[in-house]
């Protein structure tokens, strides 16, 4: 499944999703990820943690996977019917109508297809259906590769592409994977009968809170930075473009890096459980993914522009400045894998949500004074102030907690690790793509005499998963 991801979600956003943003005008991709971004605020509502229950009560009792399939499905609906009303009420709040409401209404669509969708692969890890469940990961994606990629790539219309195509093909390939995946589901488990069940609705709820919770602050404070840039700057929707082009990258490799907190929280809970010393594995981990982050921020700010000018045609000098401070909003986010990760597994949520709603203010408080002069610019830098204090603040209470300790040589070998990467940039800066994949190459191979990356304990990582 991670190989399979790997290989399609690189083609996704760079081949398509970039591919798109180059033919439509950057304030018409302003407000599109304005509005998707907007879609994800509330999206909490349509799952409130249902889909981790269900994997797990179907794991240790297959026999009710039937019934739960009917009860849950009730419920679902009434979620999305509670989503939607919450999100369009906001909407209308925020100022947006017509056009943009249009727009937004296939987005919340598809924000219900892709819970649904995840609900399914539910079940398909709680029956053990591994490969079915690698297939229905990527389909939608491979399916928007395709569609998108003859719009885009070939001369099948003359018509300029339009943003409202992008997702509109984007709401077919989900419906697609939903009804492959629904079509699986209804051979093994019978079609249900939909009925709602109150207490088990109530019991879902009760159980999944603190988590659900946890997840839609962290939503905020990533996600609403767009949306206050294309509300309240001047000239938002151009600004929303340029910051879409930076944020774009930095997801793209935030999502490559969670790959990595799936495989550390399972570890980090067990060895909690079974009251193992974390210290060995949390080393490893910090070290591999704050140093990476370090490497990838460095070569982005010395080659940003060499970078977004292999993916995008546009914009290139208005979106530089956002697109550097991202990256280095890149080291926090990375740090809160780690860390976060960790204290999630020790069920430290009390800490966490209160963190998260600190974040949200200090977020929203950047955003509202740096957006109206700054625009992107702005919106970049509250980003990178807050994954900087949330990301500084739960590692201090790592480090009190659990009574941890980073020795001197470790700081000393990232220091200079940092100072070799700089000196590295500096003097050979990218200018073609073989010299890009050289400086990188060499950045990452320079992590091992220093340290950071350490195979033994890696092995034993990958050893202690299976």
């Amino acid at each position: 499944m991670v190989l399979l991801n790997l290989l399609v979600k690189p083609i996704a956003i760079f081949g398509i999703d970039a591919a798109v943003q180059n033919r439509v005008a950057t304030e018409e991709y302003g407000i599109y990820f304005s509005l998707l971004n907007f879609s994800f605020l509330f999206n909490i509502l349509l799952d409130l943690g249902i889909n981790n229950f269900t994997t797990k009560s179907v794991a240790q009792a297959p026999s009710v996977a039937s019934s739960y399939l009917s009860k849950v499905l009730s419920f679902r609906f009434f979620l999305f019917i509670l989503y939607g009303i919450v999100s369009i009420t906001a909407a209308y709040a925020l100022g947006w109508n017509g056009y943009e409401m249009y727009l937004l209404s296939f987005l919340l669509l598809n924000q219900f297809i892709i819970t649904l969708i995840a609900y399914a692969r539910s079940y398909f890890g709680g029956l053990l259906l591994f490969k079915t469940d690698a297939i229905i990961s990527i389909l939608d994606r491979f399916l928007l590769i395709l569609f998108c990629g003859v719009l885009i790539y070939t001369p099948i219309t003359e018509t300029p592409f339009k943003i409202e195509w992008f997702i509109w093909i984007q709401t077919l390939c989900y419906g697609i994977t939903l009804a492959v995946a629904s079509v699986i589901i209804f051979t093994k488990l019978g079609v249900p009968k939909l009925k709602f069940d109150s207490k088990y609705s109530y019991d879902i709820i009760k159980k999944s809170f603190p988590y659900a919770l946890l997840i839609f602050l962290m939503i905020i404070y990533t996600r609403l930075d767009s949306v206050m840039v294309e509300r309240i700057h001047e000239n938002g929707k151009a600004e929303t473009g340029y910051y879409a082009k930076g944020f774009r990258l930095l997801n793209a490799f935030f999502m490559f890096a969670m790959i990595f907190s799936n495989l550390l929280f399972p570890i980090f809970s067990k060895m909690f459980k079974e009251k193992e010393n974390v210290a060995p594995l949390l080393t490893t981990a910090s070290k591999l993914l704050i140093g990476g982050s370090i490497m990838i921020a460095i070569i982005s700010f010395f080659n940003s522009e060499y970078i977004l000018s292999l993916i995008y045609t546009e914009d290139i000098f208005e979106s530089t400045l956002p697109f550097q401070l991202l990256m280095f909003g890149f080291i926090g986010m990375c740090s809160t894998i780690v860390f976060g990760t960790l204290l999630t597994a020790r069920g430290d949520l009390l800490f966490l949500n209160s963190l998260s709603a600190i974040g949200i203010g200090i977020n929203i408080t950047i955003n509202w004074i740096l957006i109206p002069n700054y625009g992107a610019t702005g919106a970049a830098v509250a980003t990178l102030i807050t994954q900087s204090i949330v990301s500084l603040t739960q590692f201090i209470y790592c480090i009190r907690m659990l009574k941890l300790s980073f020795t001197p040589t470790a700081v000393l070998q990232l220091g200079a690790y940092i100072a070799l990467i700089c000196l590295l940039c500096f003097y050979l800066r990218a200018e073609s793509v073989a010299v890009l994949l050289g400086i990188i190459g060499a950045a990452v191979f320079a992590m091992i005499p220093f340290k950071l990356i350490d195979i033994k304990h890696l092995r034993l990582i990958v050893k202690q998963e299976e």
